[in-house]
């Protein structure tokens, strides 16, 4: 941890996040930052209480004058995504995260993400609890557990735990923003047992690798235009399959299913009399892909390295249908909103293709703001896979979050951020999956918005959050809370 992170503005924010870069907290593993956060609440005097699903709810009366304001929780999720550089060597179980304070206004990580994306929306909320300048209305903030992997807090959150009207969602990354609307997500996950033989005499093994992509945030960099390094694996192999008789043993490409895939691997045999056409056809490859993508992937590499012959290939009729099947499934943006310019509507990341040992699984996850175009987009999966041959399962649904333009609390902070900075905030959704969506079907009497400091690249280890849009994020907050109407 750089040592002048706790010298930052503001010192109870960045001092909270220190901490939280401190305790491993990758989705599905936050049991030593959920320990930590209740011994946080128990030496600051704040009450607390965690519900089953492991969402903590903090609880703070309201300061003297205050106590006839509607009741407001701030909200944000603990869990972060844990992805890292190939050549860097970090446990996200058992290794802190090692914040790094740039010359240029940013703070990064070594190497891996960061966590700003919610961790700071998480610090922000809990410096309000202890601010002693703070002035607010009864305030709880709620923190919930695995957003990234599956919105498992969201989910799991029961009527009756949160007693606030007002909802302040942290999750935005976009300082100068306000969010009131959010897509829907549904996974798609391809299914299926193939055939597998022994490689015949002859053959020279290689191993195909494709790295160095930006990768990044599945919903939000969707409209980038990045590279999908699944996407650039399929197309490799159609052509050296099919002119080269090359063989497959396996493919692992992707990690996650909400980060735009940043390597893919294929282990590989080649006929001994195909093994020169085949490298300088490698070689042509190489240098027509980076060049079509050198303005979004300037660090993309593709490598070719000779191994040993793998003992058993996926038979031909199996191996032409993985790679159809890849080639085929729609991935990037479907379809730009209608009604808000510049938003994606539908999109989709084609995250994980795992080929081994007689099994495989393609992941996939679709996010779209109108529930109807989602619900097609999986269809599609299912169509895809019925004219392949395999199980294509539909699971993880979640509905987004329609805006309210009449929002009670919309109108307070245009009015707060116009007075307080001079120009109006902007008006957006987000293309990705805010929590914000499955609360309304919980609380739908709550009034809701989002927003949060600048963040870029989140979900690959080139996220950095921007120092200046920290302090403004938190000012703006603060002075929120004292404006916030009287019940």
């Amino acid at each position: 941890m750089s040592k002048n992170l706790n010298q930052l503005y503001p010192a109870p924010l960045w001092n909270i996040f220190a901490n939280i870069c401190a305790h491993p907290h990758p989705s599905k593993h936050e049991e030593k930052i959920l320990a930590w956060l209740k011994e946080w609440a128990k030496e600051n005097k704040i009450d607390y209480a965690q519900d089953e699903t492991g969402n903590i709810l903090f609880r703070k009366p309201a300061t003297p004058g205050m106590e006839n304001r509607v009741p407001v929780v701030l909200q944000a999720h603990i869990d972060m995504v844990p992805q890292a550089n190939s050549d860097v060597k970090h446990d996200f179980l058992t290794d802190p995260i090692r914040p790094v304070v740039g010359d240029d206004g940013w703070v990064r990580a070594s190497g891996t993400t960061l966590g700003a994306d919610n961790g700071i929306g998480v610090a922000a909320a809990m410096a309000v609890l202890i601010d002693d300048k703070a002035q607010h209305g009864p305030i709880e903030v709620l923190i919930t557990v695995d957003e990234e992997t599956g919105m498992t807090g969201a989910f799991g959150l029961k009527s009756g735990f949160v007693n606030a009207e007002i909802l302040i969602n942290l999750d935005s990354e976009e300082e100068g923003e306000l969010f009131v609307g959010c897509a829907g997500g549904l996974d798609a996950t391809f299914e299926f047992d193939y055939k597998t033989e022994p490689a015949k005499e002859g053959m020279v093994g290689y191993q195909f690798g494709v790295t160095g992509l930006k990768g990044g945030h599945s919903g939000m960099d969707i409209v980038l235009g990045r590279a999908n390094a699944n996407k650039v694996m399929a197309r490799f192999l159609k052509k050296a399959t099919e002119q080269f008789g090359v063989r497959i043993s396996t493919i692992n490409g992707g990690s996650l299913r909400n980060a735009i895939p940043r390597e893919a691997f294929v282990l590989l045999a080649v006929p001994q009399d195909q093994v020169a056409p085949f490298e300088k056809y490698f070689n042509q490859f190489a240098e027509c892909i980076t060049a079509e993508f050198s303005g979004t992937e300037p660090q993309m590499s593709l490598q070719l390295e000779k191994q040993e012959t793998p003992k058993t290939l996926i038979t031909s009729d199996w191996q032409q249908k993985i790679i159809n099947l890849v080639f085929a499934i729609p991935n990037g943006v479907l379809r730009m909103s209608d009604s808000m310019p510049g938003l994606v509507e539908t999109s989709t990341n084609l995250a994980t293709v795992k080929i081994a040992d007689g099994k495989g699984t393609i992941g996939n996850l679709m996010r779209s703001s109108v529930e109807s175009a989602k619900e097609a987009v999986g269809q599609k999966m299912k169509a895809i896979a019925e004219l392949a041959g395999v199980q294509c399962s539909l699971t993880g649904g979640y509905s987004g979050w329609k805006p309210n333009m009449d929002s009670p609390i919309l109108k307070t902070m245009k009015e707060v951020y116009l007075k307080k900075y001079g120009v109006e905030p902007k008006i957006s959704a987000i293309h990705a999956g805010l929590e914000c969506g499955l609360f309304s079907q919980v609380y739908p009497h709550w009034d809701m918005i989002s927003f949060g400091p600048t963040i870029q690249f989140p979900h690959s280890p080139d996220e950095k959050v921007e120092i200046a849009s920290v302090g403004k994020f938190y000012d703006y907050l603060v002075e929120t809370l004292k404006h916030i109407p009287q019940k």
